[in-house]
Formats: structure tokens, C-alpha cells, sequence
């Protein structure tokens, strides 16, 4: 089984390794997408026994699968509209990354669900909060998380003295699941490749290769040199989230599956401006509000919003993040203000397209089609229930090959980092003694690597160096920064500083402070020369001034244009139809 020391790296050689395997052997599927259904379906296939291949145009998770609420969740404003099966399944899912999966990157967390109304709204969201509960058990699994508890207005204050005493008379306190959605995802990939995926990012679909009707693989450019070559295989699957309909139209013919794409934007706020030990759910008059605890920041999010325009670099406006503070002030003693943001991010929601014209409205459920021989489609869904799509659309594969396939075992895979992990947080203080680092640093990379802690223990052992902070991040070590280039995938400064590490919302400059430091640790290992350190810190201070731009703007066409205006460091390529 997949442990800390066998774990696959995902650097430069490998990645040219499999790349080269995908070129010279025909797979049995080539996945393409690279988010958390992609990853999901790659370890999903090659832990059935196939020879498996995944290409990403852009990097792992840069798109939906990085810019989510963050949360595991079963969706609790589903239960209103009595999709009772969706909300089973996903905390059926929760219990199991919680328990089994991933218990390294999946924490509980506590939620305060204020109460606004006497009399009648303490039984209703009690009776729904106690269902909540009650779905929560899953076959052979306990909930995972405790159960929820009823609070008088005096005892939730005490839980979150800076909510306003006029704005609630009471409230129910129940739990859910958080998890860093891209780490999860580079943690699948690499989980994957460990037992024998080929994962290349900054990999293009530009064609797809046909017999006939049937397609029989894919035409990719690797970004990154401009090499074009065939991958040949014996089913591709598409799991590119709201680009699914693009490439519906590469393979040609009009697509089974149609996606419309819905914004949702969060904010980060530093943990001191808002006094509480748990996080809170408002109800609001389309959906749901969260205030999420994120280690010393607060998320506060989400809007829901048809988006139609860039849906590589969506943009959060004036106007959305207005929105999310006239919100959360309504029930804060101390309102927060835009000074008080230190991070945004803006997300896409790939929405199955239906008769509603509000995107709040729409499916969360995935569907999975083959639309020709040789190709499985797969879209909608939710982050919490990626491995349910992911089986799913692996049995779509299974029927389209001429041989057995073996049912799928990934409810009892664990992630790389997760085996072992309980024992050594159990160790911490002892591995704090032995490194020398920080008991409260020992915790924060058990939470971000788990038992794959030995790796970067190794790097600052090799070069003490690493082991200090970041001038300007000191939640990071700069060895994490090194690891996120030779293990984790990270091509460019972007992938590190949005991606492996979250400094690009969690401090006010946005990374643009450690920026050079970043470059300059990341120039070893990807053979990087003085003028392309430069070129990777220019990119990414364009790349956060057009963002701060883009918020001052009053709508999402203006806030788009100005994005846009940053230029891409690997710019994706304009394909051609198949």
C-alpha cells in the first residue's frame, strides 16, 4: 500500500518520464483534467489494474479544484430542497476521507448557525440539523464528527463574542469537514502515480485522434517546449470541469453534456478581526454564507453568479465582494471593512446546464455520457463526492474495454501522507525535539503532508537553511517551497505561491513580498537562470496588480478586461477541431 517513503514525486525528470511513456505505448485511458475529478479518476483506473496516462493543460487544481469553499461537506441547504440522496452520499464520502481516505487533510470543524426568529425556526432547523446528523453515518464508518448541539443566545455569544446580541435569538451548533482543495488534489496525483499513473501538466489537448467514429486518443502540446505529439489509447476521458464543453466541440458534433458555469468568490481576513471558536453559516436570500476558520485567517464566501466570460482567471468585482461584507456585517459587532481583506479569490462552478435560469438552482448531481465510441464525458458534481464520479466514470471505461475490469477499491485507498499519520501526530512533540523545529511547525506540515513529513524533515537536515521560514510568509518553510518544485508538481512561481502554499490570500501583499525569495529557492531544482528568476517574479507581480485592479472595478465585464491584461508565463495554445 501507498506510504510516506514509496510516495512518487511528481518533479521535472518525472514528469519528462511520463510524458515520454504517454508518446511510445498506447494506455488504456488518458484522463484529461487535471481538478479533483481528473486526479480522482486517474487513481481510480490505475488501482483497477489499467495503464493509465492524465494530461493538464494549465497546472494540477488551477482551476475550480483550488478556488473552492474549502469545505467537505454534505451540503446542508440541499436537505430544503429535499435532495436527501445527494446529502447521504456526500457525508457518506466525508466520513470516509475523514476516517480513512485522508485523515491528514480532512479536519472536522464546528459550525454556528445563528437563529434569527422565535417560535418556529429553532424546531425546523433543528429537525433538519438532526437529519443532517442521522445521513451522516455511513456503512461501517462512524459520522466522523461530533454531534449537533442546540445554543441559547448567552452561550453562543461566549462561542463567538463578536456576533451582534440584536442580530439572533439563539442558534444550533453542528460540524462538518475542511481540507486545502489543491493540496488534496496534487496529494491524489501523486497517490496515483505511486501506483503507476503518467501525470504531465502544462500539457494541451489540441485534437483528438479518430478511427472512424471512434476516438482512439489524444493530440497534446506539451507547453512547456512546444512539443507536439499523439497519445493513443483505448478511452479518453474528459473531466475538464467548465471547459467540458470545449472539448465536446474538438471531438466535433454536438455534446451530450452541457455546463454552464456559476462564480463563486470568497474573502480571507486575518483570525483577529473576528472574535469566535467556531465557524458560522448565515442564511441568505439565494443561499448560504460561511465564515470558515483557516488556520489565523478567516474564508468568508460564497457569491453565486452566472459567469460567461474568461473562465481561466474568473474575476471577483467591487460589487461581489461588497456583497460578502454587507453579509457577514449584519451579524458582526465590529463590521469589517474592505482594509480588513487581505486575500480574494474567485471560482467557477461547473453547473449541468438545465431549464432554471438562476445558477443557484442548478444540479449539483455529475452525469457521466459516452458520446462516441472511445470517449467518457463527465461534469457536475461536487467537490466532496469526486471519488463517486470518479468510480462512475471509470465503469464508463470499463464497458467501452473488451476486457474485465475490476470493481473499484478506492474507498479503501488511502492518500500518500495518510498512512502512519495518526502515530506521528501522536509523536509530535517528539519529532519537535529531534528536528528543532516548533511543536506548532511539527503540526502545521502533519497537516500538510502527514506522514510525507520525513520528506521535508530530510530537506533541513541536508541544508538548515531550509528550515526558517519565509521572510514575509512565516506560516512556510523555505523547504516547502523546494519540495513543492522536486515532489509536488510546481512548474513556475504562480503553482508555489497560489497553489502549494496559500500566500497569494493569506497576507496583505498578496506574495508579491516573498516573491523573489520563492524564485530564487525554486531556481535549483528547475534549472532555472538568473533572467527566468526575474521573469517568474515579474510575471507574478503583474499577475497580483491585475487582480487588485480587477476588484476596484463595479462589474464583472470590467473587473474580466483588466485580469486579462496579465499575461500568462505559459500561455495555452489556441487548438485546432479534430
Amino acid at each position: 500500500m501507498a506510504s510516506g517513503k514509496c510516495a512518487a514525486r511528481l518533479g521535472p525528470a518525472e514528469r519528462a518520464e511520463a510524458l515520454e511513456r504517454m508518446r511510445v505505448q498506447e494506455l488504456d485511458v488518458v484522463v484529461v483534467g487535471g481538478g479533483v475529478v481528473g486526479a480522482g479518476i486517474a487513481l481510480d483506473a490505475v488501482t483497477r489494474g489499467l495503464d493509465v496516462g492524465l494530461v493538464e493543460a494549465r497546472d494540477f487544481a488551477s482551476g475550480t479544484s483550488s478556488r473552492s469553499s474549502k469545505l467537505i461537506h454534505g451540503g446542508l441547504r440541499y436537505l430544503e430542497q429535499l435532495n436527501f440522496d445527494l446529502v447521504r452520499e456526500a457525508l457518506q464520502e466525508r466520513a470516509l476521507l475523514l476516517q480513512r481516505i485522508a485523515p491528514h487533510l480532512v479536519r472536522p470543524v464546528p459550525f454556528l448557525f445563528p437563529l434569527t426568529h422565535f417560535g418556529w425556526e429553532r424546531p425546523y432547523v433543528g429537525a433538519g440539523v438532526m437529519l443532517y446528523d442521522t445521513l451522516g453515518f455511513a456503512t461501517g464508518l462512524t459520522r466522523g464528527v461530533p454531534g449537533h448541539r442546540h445554543l441559547s443566545r448567552k452561550r453562543a455569544l461566549r462561542l463567538a463574542p463578536s456576533l451582534k446580541k440584536s442580530a439572533f435569538t439563539g442558534a444550533i451548533q453542528y460540524w462538518d469537514a475542511q481540507v486545502d482543495d489543491a493540496r488534496y488534489v496534487v496529494t491524489t496525483l501523486r497517490t496515483a502515480a505511486t501506483y503507476g499513473a503518467h501525470i504531465a501538466q502544462r500539457t494541451q489537448v489540441v485534437g483528438f485522434l479518430r478511427e472512424g467514429e471512434r476516438v482512439t486518443g489524444v493530440r497534446v502540446r506539451d507547453l512547456e517546449t512546444g512539443d507536439e505529439f499523439d497519445v493513443r489509447a483505448r478511452q479518453v476521458v474528459n473531466a475538464t470541469g467548465v471547459w467540458t464543453d470545449d472539448i465536446q466541440e474538438l471531438v466535433g458534433g454536438r455534446g451530450q453534456i452541457h455546463v454552464r458555469a456559476s462564480k463563486g468568490i470568497h474573502l480571507v481576513v486575518p483570525r483577529d478581526r473576528i472574535q469566535s471558536l467556531t465557524g458560522i453559516i448565515l442564511r441568505t436570500e439565494k443561499s448560504v454564507l460561511f465564515v470558515i476558520p483557516w488556520g489565523r485567517h478567516w474564508i468568508i464566501g460564497t457569491t453565486d453568479t452566472e459567469w460567461t466570460l474568461d473562465r481561466s482567471h474568473p474575476a471577483a468585482s467591487r460589487a461581489d465582494i461588497d456583497y460578502l461584507l454587507d453579509h457577514v456585517n449584519a451579524i458582526l459587532s465590529v463590521p469589517l471593512t474592505r482594509d480588513d481583506v487581505e486575500g480574494v479569490y474567485a471560482g467557477l462552478r461547473p453547473l449541468l446546464s438545465g431549464e432554471s435560469d438562476e445558477t443557484s438552482k442548478l444540479s449539483r448531481e455529475h452525469v457521466v455520457a459516452h458520446p462516441v465510441p472511445g470517449l467518457v464525458m463527465v461534469a457536475g458534481g461536487k467537490y466532496t463526492t469526486y471519488r463517486v464520479m470518479a468510480r462512475d466514470a471509470v465503469d464508463a471505461v470499463a464497458h467501452g474495454l473488451d476486457y474485465r475490469v475490476p470493481q473499484s477499491c478506492t474507498d479503501r485507498i488511502p492518500l500518500v501522507g495518510a498512512e502512519g499519520f495518526q502515530a506521528l501526530w501522536n509523536s509530535r512533540h517528539r519529532l519537535a525535539q529531534e528536528s528543532g523545529l516548533h511543536v506548532a511547525r511539527i503540526e502545521h506540515l502533519l497537516h500538510r503532508y502527514g506522514s510525507l513529513i520525513d520528506d521535508i524533515l530530510e530537506l533541513v537536515e541536508q541544508d538548515p537553511s531550509l528550515g526558517r521560514p519565509l521572510d514575509g510568509a512565516d506560516d512556510y518553510l523555505r523547504a516547502e517551497i523546494v519540495y513543492a518544485a522536486t515532489h509536488e508538481g510546481a512548474r513556475h512561481l504562480n503553482d508555489v505561491l497560489t497553489r502549494r502554499t496559500r500566500i497569494s490570500i493569506e497576507t496583505f501583499h498578496r506574495g508579491v513580498g516573498v516573491a523573489r525569495e520563492a524564485a530564487e529557492l525554486l531556481a535549483g531544482p528547475l534549472g532555472w537562470d538568473g533572467e527566468q528568476v526575474k521573469r517568474e517574479v515579474e510575471y507574478y507581480t503583474k499577475r497580483v496588480e491585475a487582480e487588485r485592479r480587477s476588484q476596484e472595478q463595479d462589474s464583472d465585464q470590467e473587473a474580466d478586461a483588466i485580469r486579462l491584461g496579465a499575461p500568462e508565463i505559459v500561455p495555452v495554445v489556441a487548438p485546432e477541431n479534430a
